[in-house]
């Protein structure tokens, strides 16, 4: 269960918090929903609780705050807003690259794939989808590793009647299953519909905790939906029948040809229409919300209802009716029978088709009519099954809903070498890597072929295609920019959001971003020299490309180099939050850095370090042969190079800056 106390928002300056000492409760088996307008302040609450914004506070899941899980992806599933996926990657490999975080096999994302219903289009990329399906992957990552609790952020925002009614089918299984469900909503009707406990909140406070029953009873009234090309005259018509039986009966005209009737039924107002000859296109039972409403014209009839507040107007092609009734009216000669607007939306659209039907009958509310037309609007949902009255409610109605699948066992894959393989699956699965690394490889060959045809280059340069005009060769600034994409993507796509915070500083994940760039920039620098090689060796002969004897030496500072760029911007976008800002620190390095360096560098030497790497030899608990001298040597030279030692200055100052930013983070 979930149990929050106390949240507040840290306080604008000049304006108040926007959540002010908010306290629930969400039950494990209970689906609770916590209404609320747009200015309520409800996803702030729910921020708060994933400890995603600053403030005060506590929540606790099953007794833990979320800080101390070690695992929070398997104990709350969580969706705020869109997913959280870079949109050229597919829905599968977003999954697939969130079961390697989470810890669980990677069948698991199939298996949830098939429970949403996003098999088809499982290789479709994240910045095609639909509202629609946006939602079932939202959903689909919250499942994907079996949590107990699911925190969801209006999850049938935007979509039809029909996505919405299988959205809060699935909410509903899960809580079936024994878990704690809450979500946010502004629609009070949705509330009632779906959840056991509603929590409403206005202006960041709780103004109301009830059960659902009691919540329909002081907030939900029953209406009689009315659509008529002559909605004024019968408006009148039902103010004044209300008025001569002493009746109190509430009209509420609504936009267009629609009317609101409150305190009637489609019995009384069918034959209204019918005495008086007035059409009447659409004649149902709806359930209004009595909350605050649109402006619109209002008149009673009888005794007058002070404090009774029209509901607001359901469009057209919203399923607004829990369950639905047949009315009739006629006009003359015309007599018309009537269904509740159900809408036909196919998977793949978020558009809702409302068909309401006209055929001749005689004037009749009977309750197998009513069954005929519920069950045909359930056919067409495909998710309604039964429509239950409840408990204590004044004519409020909610939904049984279809059940999920079997629950699928997930064994979760507890190894050191989880990040790595999140690391791995989310650099393969974007083109970003692939293009930057063919950019490179040709303007890599065209430069050497230029530098050939000019002369005066040493062989390393060349093969480097590195001038000297250039504060750094290509493949050193194509691994430096893939390195400040590994984090700056985290920043701009968070798909580790929920795991504690918008990128979860831990040093595990930054040792699986270091791996993987060190293999990245390496392989990088290979084929940069090698194609290099191949191009010279085919346009200019084997007289360019003979391999000098210290071959070696030569490599080992190319890919140090190589590596030593790949992570300067790595580290850069982890401590400034941007892939930008990772590229600029690179570039920083032989711009500002090295000058800097040389000019300390300048002037004699008191002192030599002649003889390093015999005294390190010496002082070393293990001894390395002799031949190692010449290795240690060389990467002395390296580093007392100025792009070494600027490269060596410039990854400790970040490293450190990154530690600085993760304790601090873990502190708070």
């Amino acid at each position: 269960m979930i149990q929050a106390t106390g949240l507040t928002s840290n306080p604008r300056r000049g304006f108040p918090p926007a959540v002010d000492d908010v306290s629930l409760e969400a039950r494990a088996g209970h689906v609770t929903a916590l209404l609320g307008g747009a200015d309520a302040g409800t996803s702030v609450v729910l921020r708060l609780m994933l400890e995603l914004q600053p403030g005060r506070g506590i929540t606790y899941f099953r007794g833990r705050p979320l800080r101390r899980i070690a695992h929070p992806a398997r104990e709350v599933g969580v969706l705020l807003g869109e997913v959280p996926g870079h949109p050229g990657r597919t829905v599968r490999g977003q999954l697939r690259m969130l079961c390697a975080a989470a810890g669980v096999p990677v069948s698991r994302a199939d298996e949830v794939l098939e429970v949403v219903g996003l098999v088809s289009l499982r290789d479709q990329r994240l910045g095609t989808l639909s509202r629609g399906m946006d939602r079932r992957l939202g959903l689909a990552c919250a499942l994907l590793a079996d949590p107990h609790t699911l925190v969801l952020d209006s999850p049938a925002d935007g979509l039809s009647a029909r996505e919405g009614h299988w959205m809060y089918g699935m909410l509903r299984a899960h809580a079936e299953q024994g878990g704690a469900v809450l979500f946010t909503t502004s629609d009070a009707k949705a509330a009632a519909r779906a959840a056991d406990h509603v929590v409403t909140i206005e202006h960041g406070k709780v103004v109301a905790d009830q059960g659902v029953g009691e919540f329909a009873r002081t907030r939900l009234r029953p209406r009689v939906a009315v659509r008529s090309p002559h909605a004024a005259r019968l408006g009148a018509l039902l103010t004044k029948e209300a008025r001569v039986g002493r009746r109190s009966v509430e009209v509420v005209r609504e936009d267009g040809n629609r009317l609101s009737v409150y305190g009637s039924n489609c019995a009384e107002v069918g034959e209204t229409a019918f005495k008086h000859g007035v059409l009447i296109h659409q004649l149902a039972d709806e359930i209004g919300d009595s909350g605050p409403p649109e402006p619109a014209e209002v008149s009673t009839g009888g005794a007058t209802a002070a404090d009774s507040v029209p509901g607001d107007a359901v469009s057209g092609d919203e399923t607004g009716t829990v369950t639905a009734r047949t009315g009739a009216g006629t006009a003359g000669p015309h007599t018309l029978s009537d269904t509740s607007n159900t809408s036909n939306t196919s998977d793949t659209s978020d558009t809702s088709n409302t068909s309401n039907t006209s055929n001749t009958s005689n004037t009749s509310d009977s309750s197998n009519t009513s069954d005929e037309v519920g069950g045909k609007a359930a056919a067409r949902c495909g998710v309604i099954r039964v429509g239950k009255m409840l408990s204590g409610s004044t004519g409020a109605y909610r939904t049984e809903l279809s059940p999920l699948p079997p629950p699928i066992t997930v064994r979760p894959a507890r190894s050191p070498l989880r990040p790595l393989r999140y690391e791995l699956r989310r650099a393969a699965g974007l083109s970003t890597g692939y293009l930057t690394t063919l950019l490179v490889l040709a303007v890599s060959a065209v430069l050497a072929l230029y530098l050939a045809r000019v002369g005066h280059t040493p062989l390393p340069r060349l093969l480097a295609a590195w001038p000297y005009e250039l504060p750094l060769a290509p493949a050193a600034m194509g691994a430096g920019l893939l390195g400040a994409l590994s984090f700056g993507d985290e920043f701009r796509h968070p798909a580790l959001a929920a795991d504690r915070g918008t990128v979860p500083r831990r040093l595990g994940l930054l040792a699986a971003k270091l791996v993987v760039c060190s293999g990245t920039a390496l392989l990088l620098a290979l084929a940069t020299v090698v194609g290099d090689g191949l191009t010279l060796h085919v346009v200019y002969g084997e007289e360019v490309t003979q391999l000098p004897p210290d071959w070696l030496e030569m490599a080992a500072s190319w890919g140090a180099l190589t590596v030593a760029c790949s992570w300067a911007g790595l580290l850069a976008a982890g401590v400034f939050r941007s892939t930008t800002a990772g590229l600029a620190a690179l570039l920083a390095v032989p711009i500002v850095v090295v000058p800097l360096v040389e000019k300390l560098m300048e002037g004699p030497s008191a002192r030599s370090a002649a003889g390093l790497p015999s005294r390190l030899r010496d002082v070393m608990l293990v001894q390395w042969p002799a031949k190692g001298d010449h290795f240690v040597a060389s990467a002395v030279r390296m580093i007392a190079q100025p792009v070494g030692s600027a490269l060596l200055l410039s990854l400790t100052a970040l490293l450190c800056a990154y530690l600085l930013t993760s304790l601090r983070s873990r502190a708070r």
